[in-house]
């Protein structure tokens, strides 16, 4: 299944029916009165987030969404049926933005969450709504409201706990692959990832979800590349690990390429709490390891986790120190709960 992270569709919801005039026409009842019935709702337009989705592939190949009309009234007070909903089903993650892209209209984050788009047309009175003391034969009824019509933008934000930066063949792919059972592409050329990957990795009996993004380089926010559009997909994220690849010519340099990149890509990236690792340590030995690792953490201004996702070295203490962020930043968020309340 391809992936898509962002689809502009077009929806419509359905006109109210109309209302009938209509009158009672018995044998043997001499004023039979008005009984005209009320028209049926229109269909509303609905985005509801449901499970087992990552993509939004399926707007590609259907991108207008209508809803029907609502039945007219009839005679003796039957009012007429409302129209069903029409449903957009959407992963967990998907923004609703206006037809202008900057609008939001809808964060729809958990499974069951819903976001009227558009809503349908009220139906019509029909003319025993108007009924009264002094005015018992009315023959007025309404026709039904009409529904709403807009295009919005869906954009995918993958929910993750830890999201994966750095050059393209830093080793994120190699390391997800590694931790998790995701299978993403490996290769020894630049850009073998060119979508976003999900992994589950078990740390101590525990879970935390890890996010792989394409590779980014000097410019990416200017278009170099794959551009930087990928790292709202690490907005979500509780905490980064940036790897930094150990075999680089400078490992000082590699690093704040990728975080100005993430500096100049905005959006609080940048601030949250990030894990440097160097990757591929298998490939040196002991005294060219300190040496990059040293130079790393000056430029980082803080630790450096040497690892090698090939031999598994390292890793177990990576995840651990991610768990560790995660947790933190889950204690973070639950203690600004609290003080909201």
């Amino acid at each position: 299944m391809k992936f898509l992270d962002e689809a502009r569709v077009y929806v419509r919801s359905g006109d109210g029916g109309a209302g009938c005039v209509g009158f009672r026409r018995e044998k043997n009842i001499e004023f039979g009165g008005p009984d005209g019935g009320n028209g049926g709702r229109g269909g509303d337009v609905v985005a509801r987030c449901v499970p087992a989705l990552n993509t939004l592939i399926d707007f590609r190949f259907q991108q207008h969404f209508k809803a029907k009309n609502g039945r007219p009234g009839a005679g003796a007070n039957r009012t007429g049926a409302s129209a069903a909903d029409v449903t957009l089903r959407v992963p967990a993650g998907t923004q609703v933005f206006a037809e202008d892209g900057e609008i939001l209209l809808g964060d729809l984050v958990r499974p069951g969450e819903s976001l009227t788009i558009a809503r349908g047309g009220r139906g019509g009175y029909g003319n025993t709504h108007y009924k009264s003391s002094t005015n018992r034969a009315p023959r007025r009824a309404d026709a039904g409201e009409p529904g709403e019509e807009r295009t919005v933008v869906l954009r995918l934000r993958l929910i993750a706990d830890v999201g994966l930066v750095g050059l393209p063949n830093a080793g994120k792919s190699t390391f997800l692959a590694a931790v998790s059972r995701a299978r993403p592409k490996i290769a020894d050329y630049p850009f073998t990832t060119l979508h976003p990957q999900l992994g589950v990795a078990l740390v101590d009996d525990e879970e935390i979800v890890v996010a792989d993004i394409p590779g980014l380089i000097e410019g990416a926010h200017e278009g170099a590349g794959l551009g930087d559009r990928f790292l709202g997909h690490v907005e979500r994220c509780k905490a980064l690990f940036h790897l930094v690849d150990a075999t680089g010519d400078d490992v000082a340099a590699d690093y704040r390429a990728v975080f100005h990149e993430i500096e100049s890509y905005g959006h609080g990236v940048a601030a949250k709490p990030v894990l440097v690792g160097l990757s591929k340590c298998d490939a040196l030995g002991d005294d060219d390891i300190a040496a990059r690792r040293a130079a790393l953490a000056e430029a980082a201004g803080g630790e450096v986790l040497p690892l090698s996702a090939v031999t598994g070295a390292g890793v177990p203490e990576v995840l651990r120190a991610l768990r560790a962020r995660v947790g933190a930043a889950d204690g973070d968020a639950a203690a600004l709960a609290g003080g909201g309340r």
